[in-house]
């Protein structure tokens, strides 16, 4: 068993990652009743759907999960609380601080693990006294780093200069790239594109659809002054660009962005207007599965992927 599987007390080591509009209690739960750790995605809820998918999550699996907490947004305070409240075991965090919460969490006797996409951000998660990181490569979806550090050039350089559980993310959705990220020393994966594209992913059927139709070049990371974000391109990501063009306002770039973009994409199935986030690992994906035959299929590639020897 390694660190990752006791850390957690999970079968595989394998994490859900927590995707704003995909990441409700049904997918957490289904992903933890198959032997990962699901997560529960607070950056999408407000603190009172939060606490309802929590609830529900502990009714529909008796095995463990977490919740993600991006720390850009509001109701930071009140999100901490209510985890509290609810007795969650295990908080995923990024785009912040560790330091502010994770030893007010541990005290409580929770896990905390830190989203970061550099070395220098994984050693002073290690300093603020996290549990395991969780080391983003470019190729993720959703917010991104901005150092372009791809997950095969990420992976080993943080396993060199930290001591800590490692968990390798971006651009992963094969049982084949979760044993080379392991090969190159991550203890466990997180998953994220992967997972969007299951029916229990709370995200709109139609986003789902266009998840198994991207081909290998239909994602960019954008916004880098304001957050950088890869996203699909679609018309909204076009709007950007144009803007981009007239010059790099970012004033500009807010009001294309406006309120509720992610939403109206990924969770109302606006294909055009709305912000459409996903992995490169999209182009990975061709069908639309369960959350259990997205185990079965990463353990089989996993256990069959082996390399003849160089002698």
């Amino acid at each position: 068993m390694n660190r990752i599987n006791q850390l957690f007390n999970i079968k595989y080591p394998i994490i859900q990652g927590g995707m704003i509009w995909h990441s409700g209690w049904r997918l957490a739960s289904a992903v933890s009743n198959a032997g990962g750790l699901g997560l529960i995605g607070a950056g999408s809820m407000y603190p009172d759907i939060l606490r309802e998918n929590i609830q529900k999550c502990k009714k529909a699996t008796q095995r463990p999960f977490g919740v993600n907490i991006p720390m850009l947004y509001p109701d930071l305070d009140e999100i901490i609380n209510i985890i509290l409240e609810e007795k969650v075991e295990i908080v995923f965090t990024s785009a912040g601080n560790p330091k502010t919460y994770t030893s007010s969490l541990q005290s409580e006797g929770i896990k905390v693990a830190h989203v970061v996409s550099s070395l220098k951000f994984a050693q002073k998660s290690e300093q603020a006294g996290v549990d395991a990181v969780v080391a983003e490569g470019f190729e993720a979806g959703g917010h991104n780093g901005r150092e372009e550090t791809t997950t095969l050039s990420l992976i080993p350089s943080v396993r060199k200069g930290i001591q800590i559980p490692l968990i390798a993310a971006g651009g992963i959705a094969l049982g084949s790239q979760m044993k080379a990220a392991m090969l190159l020393g991550a203890d466990g994966v997180q998953i994220g594109s992967r997972f969007a594209a299951t029916h229990e992913a709370s995200s709109h059927p139609n986003f789902k659809q266009k998840i198994i139709e991207l081909q290998e070049g239909d994602t960019q990371v954008t916004l880098k002054e304001l957050a950088p974000v890869r996203l699909v391109k679609n018309k909204f990501f076009q709007d950007l660009e144009d803007a981009y063009n007239q010059g790099r306002n970012p004033e500009v770039l807010r009001a294309i962005l406006g309120r509720a973009r992610a939403k109206r994409g990924m969770f109302e199935g606006d294909l055009h207007e709305g912000e459409l986030e996903i992995g490169q690992a999209s182009a990975l994906i061709d069908s639309i599965l369960s959350v259990d035959e997205v185990f079965q299929q990463l353990i089989r590639e996993f256990n069959s992927a082996l390399l003849p020897s160089l002698e």
